[in-house]
């Protein structure tokens, strides 16, 4: 009969048959550690609290730890607890890779992400305390589909004081990020009897796959060196980055943002303005948001993903009154509920000013990184986009190498950079080109990163 522990250490089953004697026991600890159930660096029972729950004699389990010892299973430390050893189960690495679409390399310029080590965790641990200190027992209970009223009225005023969003907390929606903002937006279109959205060419085509999901045919509007052509929206919505266009960075045109909002006004077409990363801009004074040009007309929507880490999964619209209702009735379709402890730290942090202390701050870091990777580029690759964000784009002279070799190149060299032909929605020939992620690195791989790909480059 198979028998298992629980004494005053770690609770962890053993197969193990009592008949089996003193090698069944050893034969179960081995099969426990090398099936990782006792990971390197577990402090094993003692030998008098083992051999009390197993009920065996303690010279057993001594005997037993010995051999394990010997064999390299556990190792001993004179007045501590014996422990698993390290060799038979790999400790995790520091850093495990949660984005699978990312080669697995060692300099990492993927654009999309921030630099994950610069979270600021003691202010979210500081927001965390006293939120657990302040909150009411209700906070406990179901939260309200559209997110908690508190992170609702602290994000209103700081779109509102950041970036000129008009943003009433009862059109706010906080969702899962933009991913499932764009999602739900499409199968709130949907219903409401759109059939098409238009996305700019180039862009991120899985937001195109995510709205394809949701029921919607996609299609391409072009962009140039002033943003979307707002002349050749053919659809009755659209999806827009005017702050920071991804992936070729250029901003929206003033006289275009006007068209834009002229389009929606006239046709009641619906813009989505996809606000990723609004707030990094380096050069000159933040361009506000195009939502408070036309607020029933366009959705807003924003995330923490860039400012703070895409591990929050914490994403913001906010909406026209017409559709309020059909978002509320569609996040209750779909039984979501929002994480509300996690909603009333991001509010704490709004409201203590920790969050904006953090964005200037990295605003600053990514701005001296932007400034050091254009100090390092070789002659003859133009960078673009270069004014805010988180990345930027490398556009090749004619008859350099193609991006499919470049790319390929840095594969060689343990380099990730990503390929503009990607995103592109038409077919045909385009403009050649890597778009790099200049904020992914830690601090301490930023320069050597850099370094190895200035090296790609020449």
């Amino acid at each position: 009969m198979a028998d298992s522990w629980s004494s005053s250490g770690w609770d962890v089953h053993l197969d193990w048959d009592p008949e089996t004697g003193r090698q069944g026991l050893a034969d179960a600890l081995r099969k426990a550690i090398r099936e990782g159930r006792l990971t390197p660096g577990t402090a094993v029972p003692s030998t008098r609290a083992l051999a009390k729950d197993l009920g065996i004699a303690r010279g057993t389990v001594t005997r037993v730890y010995s051999d394990l010892t010997v064999e390299g299973f556990l190792r001993t430390t004179q007045g501590a607890p014996t422990r698993v050893a390290a060799n038979e189960a790999p400790a995790l690495p520091d850093q495990q890779r949660t984005a699978p679409w990312v080669p697995d390399v060692r300099w990492d310029l993927f654009p999309g992400r921030p630099d994950l080590s610069s979270f600021p965790r003691a202010a979210w641990v500081s927001a965390t305390r006293r939120v657990m200190q302040d909150a009411p027992a209700s906070v406990f209970d179901y939260s309200d589909t559209r997110g908690s009223l508190v992170l609702r009225d602290a994000l209103s005023r700081y779109l509102a004081r950041s970036r000129g969003v008009q943003a009433d907390p009862a059109r706010i929606v906080v969702t899962g990020g933009f991913g499932q903002s764009l999602f739900l937006l499409a199968r709130v279109l949907y219903s409401r009897g759109v059939r098409e959205l238009a996305f700019e060419d180039p862009s991120l085509p899985e937001f195109r796959q995510g709205a394809a999901g949701a029921g919607m045919s996609t299609v391409g509007v072009p962009v140039d060196e002033r943003g979307v052509r707002v002349s050749e929206i053919d659809s009755p919505a659209l999806v827009v980055t005017p702050a920071h266009q991804y992936p070729l960075g250029v901003t929206l045109a003033p006289e275009r943002r006007t068209e834009l909002v002229r389009w929606a006004t006239k046709t009641g077409g619906l813009v989505i303005e996809d606000d990723y990363d609004g707030e990094f801009r380096f050069d000159r004074q933040p361009i506000g948001a195009l939502q408070a040009l036309a607020p029933e007309r366009v959705v807003y929507a924003g995330t923490a993903s860039k400012t703070l880490a895409p591990a929050m999964r914490i994403g913001w619209l906010v909406l026209p009154r017409a559709l309020v209702a059909p978002m509320r009735a569609e996040l209750h379709s779909l039984g979501w509920r929002p994480p509300t402890l996690d909603h009333l730290v991001l509010a704490e942090m709004l409201n203590s000013g920790a969050y904006d202390r953090h964005v200037r701050q990295r605003r600053l870091a990514y701005r001296r990184r932007r400034d050091r990777v254009l100090a390092a580029l070789p002659a003859g690759i133009t960078p673009v986009g270069i004014s805010a964000g988180l990345h930027l784009l490398l556009r090749f002279p004619p008859g350099f190498r193609s991006e499919r070799e470049v790319v390929a190149q840095a594969l060689r060299a343990s380099i990730a950079v990503d390929p503009l032909g990607r995103y592109w929605i038409s077919p045909g020939v385009h403009p050649q080109g890597i778009v790099l992620g200049y904020a992914t690195p830690a601090e301490h791989a930023f320069g050597p990163a850099v370094e190895a790909l200035t090296n790609l480059l020449r």
